[in-house]
């Protein structure tokens, strides 16, 4: 599961990507998490670009808001869920630095940064429904097992235009798709509140 993220100057990481940017500015958030508005890029017949969305799916049927958004989908059961099923060609990425998985230990939940090994900015594949959007999940690569089973499913960054190619029928071409090495560190669990929002939070617990 991923629910929460690191994303810094989303604007300026992805001008040489988008042809313009919608509602979004390059504002620091060390500690994105569901309902936020959150830079995504999405692909239209005249260009891309990079827009706010929030983040977490609701039900059109909850008019009372009583049910939890959802984050995230799982890519090995994204065609059976009716909630996600007709939202496959919705394809959105969104844009990181890197992201947050707890671990269980004796002393409680500790919290990992992960982030790619060659520090490039990371582009989660997701889906979206009108303002809103998704985050799929996939089986954890091998060094990150330890700390979580599920990690996002990562793009690099020259593979975004086959994400977005809708003759790509779009669960096979990411079941097949080699997600990049990550390399990850503990890090404070000042993470845990939503609140809290530094630079401090993505260093290294020593």
């Amino acid at each position: 599961m991923c629910g929460r993220y690191v994303v810094t100057n989303a604007v300026h990481k992805t001008r040489g990507i988008v042809k313009s940017a919608i509602a979004v500015s390059d504002t620091d958030n060390f500690n994105a998490n569901p309902q936020q508005k959150l830079p995504v890029i999405k692909s239209y017949t005249n260009g891309k670009t990079i827009e706010s969305l929030q983040w977490g799916l609701t039900h059109s049927w909850d008019k009372e808001k009583k049910i939890k958004p959802l984050i995230n989908a799982r890519l090995e059961t994204l065609k059976e869920k009716i909630s996600f099923k007709n939202l496959i060609n919705n394809r959105c990425l969104v844009v990181a630095d890197g992201y947050y998985e707890w671990k269980r230990e004796k002393i409680g939940k500790q919290p990992y940064y992960f982030t790619r090994f060659d520090n490039k900015a990371m582009y989660f594949a997701g889906i979206y429904k009108n303002h809103q959007f998704i985050i799929i999940t996939m089986q954890a690569n091998s060094n990150a097992m330890d700390i979580n089973h599920r990690q996002p499913v990562i793009i690099n960054e020259k593979d975004l235009n086959n994400y977005f190619n809708l003759k790509k029928e779009g669960t096979s071409f990411l079941k097949s798709y080699k997600t990049p090495e990550l390399k990850f560190h503990p890090v404070s669990k000042d993470v845990n509140n939503p609140i809290n929002n530094t630079k401090e939070l993505i260093e290294e617990l020593k």
